[in-house]
């Protein structure tokens, strides 16, 4: 990339990579990545996978790394990708490493990863964050309470996610939603209580807060038209994930029925699963994710492809703190960005784990203009967070 590549071009086999390590806080399900050096200098990443995973797969990442000049960021980037012998790349752990890599190139170079990677667009980043919603999406009284809290948080949230999970086995039949079980009908009397639900929520809402609607994977094209046509009235922001993940025609049927927008991606990786969608015109935005997709490389060809379509970029965030920098860095160099989902302000350690907690103002993030991913993390509270059995840093 030119902007890194200059910066660097000063610099390059002064540092050599010397670990790679990973650990997992109990509250996630991703785990921490650290790239240390022969410099006593160190980068932060994170990976789509649990600890364990992650460090099965840095075994079979180390004889590509080790010793190499992590100024070489495209270079090693294509190297672990492409590998595939004597297994295929795990993409997950391969983003992790990725991302740590920026954090020690924008360490090694003094200045924040979005400099190094096109320069920035934009210095804040929207922010949406999920809710179950109300606790009775048919109670009045609840729907106002939820509303409210909402709106009296801090962080002043603009957009919301809300998925339909806390109707099934209330207004919805107990086992109607099955996590993995791709094809899922739901009739019309469902989608109509689907419809209801929404639209009780929305009046409580109001009109000044955009909501998101969450589908998981799971619906068939019929369910996933349908659920369309039962939510427009409450005007989404858009549709996510109405269908199974991999591209198919459906996903083009869907589109082309749809009065809403649809988005989806979080599950997808490197630009070769995005294409199709692209190509095809299928979405109106695409949902990448750092620590699944390809790290801060793969998802920045993701985002240039997806210039060539015209097609805006939201992205999934459900990790750290680590992961939420290294997101809002991204954002801040990418022309076409819209928003990033976030777990900041609901339990996910993200406001306790670095020495400062992250600016949130409006809504908005205020992208770090420090070094790198522009944090430092307390080794104090990841002691005390770790999950069951992990190491710490090993």
């Amino acid at each position: 990339m030119q902007t890194h590549d200059t910066f660097a071009a000063s610099e390059r086999g002064r540092v050599r990579i010397t670990a790679l390590k990973a650990l997992q806080l109990k509250q996630h399900c991703q785990s921490l990545i650290k790239v240390e050096t022969d410099a006593g200098l160190y980068g932060l990443g994170e990976a789509g996978v649990s600890g364990p995973v992650a460090r099965a797969q840095l075994l079979n990442l180390e004889p590509l790394l080790l010793g190499q000049d992590p100024l070489d960021i495209e270079r090693l980037y294509n190297t672990m990708v492409y590998q595939m012998h004597p297994y295929m790349a795990d993409i997950p752990t391969i983003s992790g490493v990725d991302i740590a890599l920026w954090d020690l190139a924008g360490k090694i170079l003094g200045r924040p990863v979005s400099a190094l990677l096109r320069g920035q667009y934009r210095t804040e980043v929207p922010l949406y964050i999920n809710t179950a919603g109300p606790t009775d999406w048919f109670d009045a009284g609840a729907c106002r309470a939820w509303a409210e809290e909402i709106k009296a948080q801090e962080h002043d949230w603009q957009t919301i996610k809300l998925g339909f999970e806390r109707l099934v086995g209330h207004q919805l039949p107990a086992q109607r939603y099955r996590a993995g079980q791709l094809g899922q009908m739901l009739r019309s009397s469902e989608l109509s209580i689907i419809r209801e639900g929404y639209e009780h929520c929305r009046e409580a809402l109001g009109y000044d807060i955009d909501i998101i609607v969450h589908c998981h994977n799971e619906w068939d094209l019929p369910t996933a038209i349908g659920l369309t046509e039962a939510l427009e009235p409450i005007r989404p922001l858009w549709l996510e994930d109405l269908l199974p993940v991999t591209y198919s025609d459906s996903w083009l049927a869907l589109k082309r029925a749809a009065r809403t927008r649809i988005i989806t991606g979080e599950k997808l990786e490197l630009p070769r699963e995005f294409l199709p969608f692209l190509q095809h015109q299928a979405v109106d935005v695409i949902h990448p994710d750092l620590v699944y997709a390809g790290g801060l490389t793969g998802c920045w060809k993701i985002a240039e492809l997806a210039e060539l379509f015209y097609i805006p970029i939201a992205t999934h965030n459900i990790g750290t703190l680590v992961q939420t920098m290294a997101t809002a860095h991204f954002a801040a160099s990418v022309r076409n960005f819209v928003a990033t989902e976030t777990r900041i302000s609901q339990g996910a350690l993200i406001e306790e784990m670095g020495t400062e907690p992250p600016q949130v103002i409006g809504g908005k993030l205020q992208v770090p203009t420090g070094p790198g991913l522009g944090i430092e993390l307390q080794p104090d509270v990841l002691r005390a967070n770790l999950r069951d059995g992990e190491p710490f840093w090993d």
